[in-house]
């Protein structure tokens, strides 16, 4: 029997998380969790005002998202969260040890553009830079795919579940529902 895979879907601001997540969620037939409702205030209040989250800023927000993925195991679920670093990563995963990512990738101007026309979001593009230099691509040894990010909502999750199964299948485990 195959046990559905905590998917954390990750990358740097403007891939598409929010968009993907819930998608990739509906797909595999689990519950979604929007990674920024994790955050205090104080951070949200950081990022809006164009201050990057330091490292002590992220560890309560990312125990909080290791919390949820470790209660959605042997249930399966996908949330997102940017899990930038290696250690971010290591963080989630030391709570909830099996779970996968789902990194989202783009070029700097493709995932710049996204971020110029969304509305509503506390992120501005002038942090876009300090997400690239902060990012960390997933080692060789992380559960996890990348997922590029060109095209439509529905080419990139199909995308993703499409790299899901691979990656099960070469687990030896059954791939997730359609």
């Amino acid at each position: 029997m195959h046990t559905p895979h905590v998917v954390v879907v990750m990358g740097v601001a403007g891939t598409g998380k929010t968009t993907i997540g819930p998608l990739l969620a509906a797909r595999l037939g689990v519950p979604y969790a929007e990674g920024d409702d994790f955050h205090p205030e104080a951070n949200i209040a950081k990022m809006s005002a164009g201050t990057p989250l330091t490292d002590d800023d992220r560890w309560p927000w990312l125990d909080a998202i290791g919390a949820w993925a470790h209660g959605r195991s042997g249930l399966g679920g996908v949330v997102s969260s940017s899990a930038l670093k290696r250690s971010y990563r290591d963080r989630l995963r030391s709570a909830a040890p099996g779970l996968v990512f789902v990194h989202l990738t783009g070029s700097r101007e493709l995932i710049e553009d996204r971020m110029s026309h969304r509305q509503g979001h506390f992120m501005p593009t002038a942090l876009l830079d300090s997400q690239f230099a902060t990012l960390q691509p997933l080692g060789a040894d992380e559960a996890g795919v990348d997922v590029d990010v060109a095209g439509s909502p529905a080419e990139i999750t199909e995308r993703a579940v499409e790299a899901l199964r691979t990656l099960d299948a070469a687990d030896g485990g059954a791939p997730p529902s359609p």
